[in-house]
Formats: structure tokens, C-alpha cells, sequence
């Protein structure tokens, strides 16, 4: 038995693939101050359903996948550990001066952002290392004593060191984390090579410094994650959701929290890249996931994971630069609990504040105030306030509709009705604008990808978002509303290991670069044979980051050897590397050398057998009557209410319908049909 869980800001999801292959979808109300106490609570859900109690549950359990926006959400706050800087000598400024860059060139009137760690906590160590790896002057040991004594009076609870050229010889970085171990006993430390080996200083310092700060909370996190886990009964493995789409033991994943940054969000592509094959046999795809809180959507494009190999925490260059790629991700503030609101000169917004969990919709009944999405869905008819999580939680419509009338309604001159319709309106603008930026601005027409719908408010404006764009279906799966714990389930144990070996085409080393990538390979079976024991099948990729020659920035390309055995061998490089360039940019250089930068090894290991289970069917009609339900310029009109799990595999839906899952409620407008796929999942037509 296999467990998925993904923590959101307002539900905690949890998929279930039971001995048989069967599969169990669940959700629990996160709990803001304690996320692992939803997820426990998600878990006596699913004992329930399986007629036992948690414990034994979990006994039966051999995997456990998390996915967390705890990482995130502490930098987001400024909840993470009071965090120091060591760099070299006159060097003290990496995260001050950055790498330069503006979002709007002209417009000085934005303030420069502060560095992460605070200029009076940086601390500059004496000692220089060369370009080759030389030493040009000694560490000074006693230097670095000194100032372990000062991060101490200051009360520093973590320790990030960068220092010059410790890509290629290491020797000071590790000399320095030798003394702070010694000095700050229990302080973890954090240096730049061993985390991430990248030649630019400030990205290597950025991605030491978030890390050190994060792992204070995120070893806490993990520790009680693990233990209470433990103590409920599970006793199988704890693995973690990665940024780049993949997962790590939950060990690995403390004492290397970076890695968590976009933890959750990760997963939903990998779930919409299979829908999207089987349900339309399509290689793009919009993976939109609608949350309580956020609006997440990626762009699958030519069958491949989106990445992003420049990922920032906030605004490009006004944010902070985590110095490794993940899988691109888009979020904006609107999702289910995104609060309608009106400014001082009669203008509607919608987010992006969120009701969150806690207090949530005024409709849920735990003290909101402000409307919601979920508000005027559920004024406007959508949901059943009933049927809400499958009857678990009661919704109060009469309190949603006092709250948008007051609110919304009254301050515009409009009927109720009118505006619960313009919230979703607007929410769906902003839903469609994201989509526009990650399609329009890669130079892909929306109108020819398929739509996917994850998330529990998914099903209630993606065919208005599908018309603005111009596609023709919109795809949403059955576990859609837990469509990252359903990537999580999906994905692979995977680790990258990096290292920084300077190499030209016109000069090429081959037997260097060959135990370059032989160091990497065996790191890389290293983890087969720790981590990845007892993997059904795993695979190793190579591939280096290239340029040429003056070129500032590099680009990827996978070797097309594993090994350089003759000339011909670098030729086929300097060959794919031309290929790639071209695909990029539309331009080759096919006479010039190459420069090789950095090498890369990742190791998958796959985890479970290729093929997606079902959930459970339900037995009998899934006819349940009829709903009024207003639909814009149509108004109020009696729609059909079906249960998804009753429809039969190749059944067609004409709208106005109303298909409901415990977890979600799909709205089928007028002159929209829904038919279910072979997968589970609804396909609409619009």
C-alpha cells in the first residue's frame, strides 16, 4: 500500500493505492499551525473508508510521498532561522550586488531588494583560492575562530559559506565548516560547493543561504513528520517531493531543505502530461491547478515537463534566486478561497488575499467574514451545500449570500446573483492572464493545447477560462482534485549530482572529462544501491551545461556518449550542442568550438508499474435529480445533477449539468457536453 499527500493552503489531499492496485482519493482541512495534524487527520479519513482504524492502516502502508509548501511558505514569511554569511575577503557583497537585472529597466522608482542575509551578518574570511584551485593565500584559521565566537554573540541559528573557486578546489570551504562544527556544535552549517557547484558566486551564494536558513525548521518539520508517522504505526519509507519533479528520502530532503522550495506544485504537470497522452493523445497540454489559495498552471509542451533553470522566490529580480532549476510553475493569488473585494472607487478584485484554511469561506462556518469564490459558487447554485466533501462538511448559503450581497453586491448597484457571476468573472481573467503568460509569451496559441482542470475549484470556471483561450476540450481527471498527490504517486526517486570542470572543444581533454563523468556515474549508483534499492528499473542521464566562446550564459545538452572513446565522440557533442542552440535560438554557429562549463548526472528510479488504477465505480444511476443553477446571459436554469463515479466509460452529458464527486463539482453550461474517458476522467467539449 502506497500513500500520496500534498498539503495545500486549504486542503490536505490524500491518495491511496491500496495491495490490489485499487485507488482512494481523501481530503482533510489543512491545519495552518500544524500541516502534519491535517495530514494525520487525512489518514483516520482513509481508515474509516477502508472499515479499520489508522494504525493498522498505516502498517500495511511500504511508501509514504509528501508534498509540502512548508519550505516556501517559511521564506515567504520570514519565518526561517536568523542566518549568516561567510565569504571571501573583500567579497562580502555577492548578495548585494547580485547578478543585476530589472522586470521594467526604466522604472527606478522600485526599490533595489534587500539581501537575504543582512550585510551585518556577513562575515568576510581571510584567505584566497585561484581560478585553477591554487592557493594564493592561506585560510586564516584563527580568523574564522574569531568570527564563529561572534555568530555566536549574535545568535545566529544557521551558517552558509561561500567562498571564491571552492567549485574546484574545496579545501577552504571545507577547512571553515570544520571550525564552525567545532565552534557552534548543533548550528547547521551549509557550504556553497557541496550544495550547488555552479561557477557564478551569487546564485551559489543565494541557494547556500536559503538552504542554511531553512534547515533549522524544515529538519524540525521532517523529524516530527517521521516520527509521528512512526508512532501512528507506519514503518515503511518517508519520501519527499522535490522542485524538480521527482522525490528524495525524507533525510535527504533535511539536510538539503532547497530542494523543497516548489515541492507541491511540482507533481501537477506530471499528472497532466499522462491525462493529457491518454485521455487526448496530445503532447501540449495546460496543466491548471486550482487550489484554495493559488492558481498554479504549467505548459507541457512537446511531451516534455516544463523547466525553468533560472527559479526565483517572488518577482524575477526582485525576489531571491534559489540557483537550481525546477519544473516552471506559474502561480497567482486565485483560487477557491481568493476573497472578492471592493476598492474605494468601485472596482472589483478578486484576491489575492485567501480565506485560506482558517477561518476559510464565510459558507464554510468557522468565523469568515469576507466572501469568497467558493461563496458565489455556492450563491450562484455550483455546489451543493449537502454534498460538500461528500457530505462531510455543511455549507452555510444562506451566510454566503448575506456576505456577497453586503459586500460585492450592494457596493456595485448589482443583483446577488449578478455579483457572485462577476467574482467568478474576474477570478477567471486572472486565471486566464497566467495562462497567457506561460503560452502566448513561449510563442504557443493556447487554442491548440488541451486544457487540464486539477484541483477542487477547478470544475467551476474552466470552460469560461477554455473559451477566452480558444480550446476546444478541457480534461478533468478523476483525481484532478488531487492532481499533485496523483504526480506524486506517478513520479520517480530521483537525485542530480553536479560538478564544475572547465573544457574546450578546441582543446578537448577527453580522458579528463572521462573521469569527470565516471566520478559522477558512480555517485549516481551510489544512490542506486542506498536509496534506490529495490527500484523496478532506473535510469541515469548525462548532460552538460555548454556555450560559445565569450557567450555569457550556457544551455543545456544531454551527451550523446557515455563516455569520449575517440574525436568523433566530442564531434557528436559539438553537434548536439549546435542542434540545441538552434532549437533555442534559431541560430547556429556550426564553425565554432564549444566551451563545456558544468557536467550533470540524474539517476530515476522507477517505483511503481506503468499504468494509472481507477477509482472506485459507483453502482446504480448516477442521475440525482435537478438543481437551478444561474449561468450568466442564460440565468437561472434547471440543471441536471449526476455523480461521476455512477457515469458510465464513453457516457455523454449535454449542459446545463452539474457533475459532482465528493471533492469537486464540474459545471456544464449550456451548449457544453461531458463525456466520461476510459481513464475516469470528464472530457468537456466547449
Amino acid at each position: 500500500m502506497r500513500f500520496a499527500v500534498d498539503t495545500g493552503g486549504t486542503f490536505t489531499d490524500l491518495l491511496v493505492e491500496d495491495d490490489e492496485g485499487g485507488l482512494h482519493m481523501f481530503k482533510a482541512p489543512t491545519t495552518p499551525s500544524d500541516p502534519i495534524a491535517g495530514v494525520l487527520e487525512s489518514l483516520t479519513l482513509a481508515a474509516a473508508d477502508f472499515g479499520t482504524d489508522r494504525s493498522d492502516l498505516l502498517a500495511r502502508g511500504r511508501m509514504f510521498i509528501h508534498g509540502t509548501t512548508h519550505a516556501i511558505n517559511a521564506v515567504i514569511t520570514g519565518s526561517v532561522a536568523r542566518t549568516a554569511l561567510l565569504a571571501t575577503e573583500g567579497h562580502g557583497d555577492m548578495l548585494v550586488f547580485r547578478e543585476g537585472g530589472r522586470i521594467e529597466p526604466f522604472n527606478f522608482t522600485v526599490p533595489f531588494p534587500d539581501p537575504y542575509v543582512p550585510r551585518s551578518l556577513t562575515f568576510e574570511v581571510p584567505g584566497r583560492l585561484l581560478a585553477d584551485g591554487s592557493e594564493l593565500e592561506a585560510l586564516d584559521r584563527g580568523a574564522v575562530e574569531r568570527i564563529a565566537d561572534r555568530l555566536a554573540e549574535a545568535g545566529v541559528e544557521a551558517v552558509a559559506v561561500c567562498l571564491l573557486w571552492s567549485i574546484i578546489n574545496p579545501a577552504h570551504e571545507i577547512a571553515v565548516g570544520e571550525i564552525l562544527a567545532d565552534r557552534l556544535p548543533g548550528i547547521p552549517v551549509t557550504l556553497s560547493h557541496a550544495l550547488n557547484p555552479s561557477i557564478r558566486e551569487y546564485r551559489r551564494a543565494s541557494s547556500a543561504v536559503i538552504d542554511a536558513s531553512l534547515k533549522p525548521k524544515m529538519e524540525a518539520y521532517m523529524g516530527s513528520l517521521t516520527s509521528r508517522l512512526r508512532e501512528a504505526g507506519y514503518t515503511g519509507g518517508v519520501l519527499i517531493v522535490t522542485s524538480q519533479g521527482g522525490v528524495i528520502n525524507a533525510e535527504d530532503a533535511a539536510r538539503a531543505p532547497i530542494h523543497l522550495i516548489n515541492s507541491g506544485p511540482s507533481m501537477a504537470p506530471i499528472a497532466g502530461r499522462y491525462f493529457a497522452e491518454r485521455d487526448a493523445g496530445m503532447d501540449t497540454a495546460i496543466v491548471a491547478d486550482t487550489g484554495g489559495t493559488t492558481y498554479d498552471v504549467s505548459l507541457i509542451r512537446q511531451g516534455r515537463i516544463p523547466w525553468s533553470r533560472e527559479t526565483w522566490i517572488g518577482q524575477p529580480y526582485r525576489g531571491y534566486m534559489t540557483g537550481f532549476p525546477s519544473v516552471d510553475v506559474k502561480s497567482v493569488g486565485a483560487g477557491g478561497g481568493s476573497i472578492a473585494w471592493v476598492d474605494a472607487g468601485g472596482m472589483l478584485h478578486v484576491g489575492p488575499q485567501s480565506a485560506g484554511a482558517d477561518p476559510g469561506p464565510v459558507c464554510y462556518g468557522r468565523g469568515g467574514t469576507k466572501p469568497t469564490v467558493t461563496d458565489a459558487s455556492l450563491v450562484l447554485g455550483y455546489l451543493d451545500p449537502d454534498y460538500f466533501l461528500g457530505g462531510a462538511m455543511r455549507l452555510d448559503a444562506a451566510a454566503a449570500r448575506r456576505a456577497v450581497e453586503e459586500q460585492v453586491a450592494r457596493p456595485l448597484g448589482l443583483g446577488v446573483e449578478a455579483a457572485a457571476d462577476a467574482i467568478l468573472a474576474v477570478a477567471t481573467e486572472s486565471m486566464v492572464q497566467a495562462i497567457m503568460d506561460i503560452t502566448v509569451n513561449q510563442g504557443i496559441d493556447p487554442a491548440t493545447a488541451l486544457l487540464i482542470g486539477g484541483g477542487g475549484a477547478a470544475g467551476l470556471n474552466s470552460v469560461g477560462i477554455a473559451r477566452r483561450l480558444g480550446c476546444r476540450a478541457v480534461t478533468f481527471p478523476e483525481v484532478g482534485a488531487g492532481l499533485s498527490a496523483a504526480g506524486a504517486l506517478m513520479s520517480d526517486l530521483s537525485q542530480t549530482y553536479s560538478t564544475t570542470w572547465y573544457a574546450t572543444s578546441a582543446a578537448f581533454d577527453r580522458e579528463a572529462a572521462n573521469q569527470v563523468l565516471a566520478q559522477l556515474e558512480a555517485q549516481a549508483k551510489d544512490f542506486l544501491a542506498g536509496p534506490g534499492q529495490g527500484a523496478l528499473d532506473h535510469r541515469i542521464d548525462l548532460w552538460v551545461e555548454a556555450r560559445y566562446p565569450h557567450q555569457v550564459w550556457e544551455i543545456e545538452v544531454p551527451l550523446p556518449v557515455r563516455r569520449f572513446a575517440s574525436p568523433g565522440d566530442v564531434e557528436a557533442l559539438v553537434a548536439a550542442f549546435h542542434q540545441a542552440h538552434d532549437s533555442l535560438f534559431a541560430i547556429a554557429d556550426r564553425e565554432s568550438a564549444i566551451e563545456v562549463v558544468s557536467w550533470h548526472a540524474r539517476v530515476n528510479c522507477r517505483l511503481r508499474e506503468s499504468g494509472w488504477p481507477r477509482l472506485p465505480e459507483e453502482a446504480g444511476s448516477a442521475e440525482r435529480g435537478e438543481r437551478a443553477a444561474f449561468f450568466g446571459d442564460h440565468g437561472w436554469q434547471d440543471a441536471r445533477t449526476l455523480r461521476l463515479s455512477a457515469l458510465a466509460d464513453g457516457e455523454t452529458v449535454a449542459g446545463p449539468a452539474l457533475i459532482e464527486s465528493p471533492f469537486t463539482t464540474v459545471v456544464v453550461p449550456p451548449g457544453v457536453s461531458a463525456s466520461r474517458a476510459a481513464t475516469g476522467s470528464l472530457v468537456l467539449a466547449v
